[in-house]
């Protein structure tokens, strides 16, 4: 037990620290400032943290983000008072969407110097709205035994509030007064004498895996089991435990015999020998009319959120197929507003409770069909691909599924990056861990999520565009406490690739300056100020090479200079097969 008596603050700081390292909590990501030195103190003192300074605040949160994105654990987050904690707010956002636990604490001035023109103090109250799942305003510290078991009391729900009933970001505002330092002032003096030994001994939190699974009727299961023109739809998929998932997907495909269309955002494309049904290949085979009237389907399981494929989305939207949305907080995951029955289970519990049989049915016509365009398909784009000897964006996903090793965490900006990853990424059973902030879409601190996922972990492998990574380059200044590896690639195609793609990019001006936005960035040059290893790739074979065998620490960026233009061409003439 760490419990430090030489002040007011630094007590009630000393018992969240020991609070949260007895709940689990391991790693602590804290930004500079003053107001929150008690905080800072007691958890970079505290002998089970890991407690990693980071200058800056959004840096700070994705890498955050990033370490219980990979650890699926929370982590904390602290910051000073004032704008300090502002700066967190997209990190927040995407913890929120995306269901990744954080506990994010900000200090703040005293009740009696707020709204008096005391410096560095704004209104702190609910500072993330509704994109903090729970929130709580810790009282001033006070050196009282009945208080400090209600700081326990506060620390044991927000632990438990940030990941159940669904992970997300907690949010407790933190007043100290003075003093800040830990300084002794007597303030707790005959406290240590009379502390209750046992104090910390009977902590207890809800775990969710405790809670009997539902069993009984599936929603459906006889609908589905009659309909010989169902569909199964496996969106982004991040889970804790991608093994489990990808059994549970392939043995309801298989009870019911319906093909998967799998996001490459989902683990069932990096198991393909898993998943007999598998299709990769959707989003080029439904641009072709000839083919989508045969493929119509009545029924479809979603599997969490839609895949990024447009195509795919309003395909959906023009045939409206009965959806039945399976998501474990039953939440509404229908962008489309069709004809939907939400189920409010995992894929693991519904096959948990599938009536145990010897006989499944074999596939049908209309999956036989989808298979059979998938191998079409796959065959041309792997042929033409491979063949393929100039540098094109869209071969960079292709090679990586081909040659990275087995298990390699990969993660993928958005923009661009994940589209080209959905359309060219093959089917492997390599085992890469796709990730990527999906829940609302951003590129904001895909560099210091893609740290974060690193952090202690294999060697990572980072995609991204130049406008993303640029947008995130202060994620650089977590190198010194950064431990593992971080490949990143970077397709730098001077702009924004994805506006190519949209109708303003046939009115110029003003597209090339303010939605293109090309910059004039020596990569070389930036990597040398932050001591990254810099490596310019010229030729597929170098790429392999570079890829087939990961360094165990350090940081490296390989950069891939591509056309933008020629690759919008090149892009849109596999994709409709010509």
């Amino acid at each position: 037990m760490t419990l430090d008596f030489r002040n007011t603050n630094t007590l009630w700081a000393s018992v969240l620290a020991e609070t949260l390292a007895r709940l689990g909590m391991q790693t602590v990501v804290i930004s500079p400032g003053s107001r929150s030195t008690p905080l800072t103190v007691a958890l970079a003192s505290h002998p089970r943290l890991e407690s990693l300074p980071i200058l800056d605040e959004r840096s700070a949160a994705f890498f955050a983000l990033g370490q219980a994105k990979a650890t699926g654990r929370p982590v904390g987050l602290v910051c000073t008072s004032g704008t300090a904690g502002a700066n967190y707010y997209s990190a927040v956002i995407e913890a929120k969407e995306s269901r990744v636990p954080l506990l994010v604490m900000t200090a703040d001035r005293p009740p009696e110097l707020r709204d008096c023109a005391s410096g560095q103090t704004i209104d702190q109250q609910r500072l993330f709205g509704q994109f903090a799942q729970w929130y709580a305003e810790l009282a001033s510290p006070t050196a009282d035994l009945a208080m400090l078991r209600y700081l326990r009391q506060v620390l044991v729900q927000a632990w438990q509030r940030s990941q159940w009933p669904v992970p997300g970001p907690v949010h407790l505002n933190c007043p100290f007064r003075d003093p800040l330092a830990p300084v002794a002032d007597g303030s707790v003096a005959g406290l240590e004498a009379t502390w209750a030994r046992d104090f910390f001994e009977h902590l207890r939190t809800v775990d969710q895996s405790s809670f009997p699974q539902p069993v009984g009727p599936i929603p459906g299961l006889d609908t589905w089991l009659s309909c010989d023109r169902g569909l199964i739809i496996a969106g982004p998929a991040q889970p804790p435990n991608p093994r489990s998932y990808n059994t549970a997907v392939a043995r309801l495909s298989q009870y019911l015999g319906w093909p998967v269309l799998a996001d490459a955002l989902s683990p069932l494309r990096h198991a393909a020998s898993q998943h007999p049904y598998l299709v990769t290949t959707y989003d080029p085979i439904l641009r072709q009319a000839f083919w989508t009237q045969p493929l119509d389907a009545t029924q479809v399981i979603q599997l969490g959120s839609l895949p990024t494929s447009k195509v795919l989305r309003q395909w959906l939207d023009q045939t409206q197929p009965y959806r039945w949305v399976l998501d474990s907080l039953g939440a509404n995951l229908d962008p489309l507003h069709g004809s939907v029955t939400p189920v409010p289970l995992g894929i693991e519990a519904i096959t948990a409770v599938l009536p145990m049989t010897t006989s499944v049915p074999p596939l049908s016509v209309y999956g036989e069909q989808w298979l059979r365009l998938e191998g079409k398909v796959r065959r041309q784009l792997d042929t033409a691909l491979a063949d393929l000897t100039h540098l094109f964006e869209g071969k960079v996903p292709w090679l990586m599924a081909h040659c990275l090793p087995p298990g390699t965490p990969v993660v993928i900006a958005n923009s661009l990056a994940i589209r080209q990853m959905e359309w060219f990424c093959p089917p492997s059973d390599r085992g890469l861990r796709p990730w990527c902030n999906r829940g609302a879409n951003g590129i904001d601190g895909t560099l210091s999520t893609a740290l974060g996922i690193a952090h202690q972990g294999p060697p990572t492998v980072l995609l991204t565009g130049d406008l993303a990574l640029l947008h995130d380059t202060n994620g650089w200044l977590t190198l010194p406490q950064f431990q593992g590896h971080l490949t990143v690639v970077l397709i730098n195609n001077q702009g924004g690739g994805i506006f190519e793609m949209l109708p303003i990019s046939q009115f110029e001006p003003p597209f090339e300056d303010f939605f293109a936005t090309p910059q004039q960035v020596n990569w070389s040059h930036l990597c040398a100020t932050y001591g990254v290893n810099y490596e310019q790739i010229k030729t597929w074979a170098q790429l392999q090479a570079t890829l087939e065998f990961l360094p165990t620490r350090g940081v490296r960026l390989l950069e891939i200079r591509c056309d933008r233009h020629q690759s919008l061409t090149l892009t849109q003439q596999l994709l409709n097969l010509e």
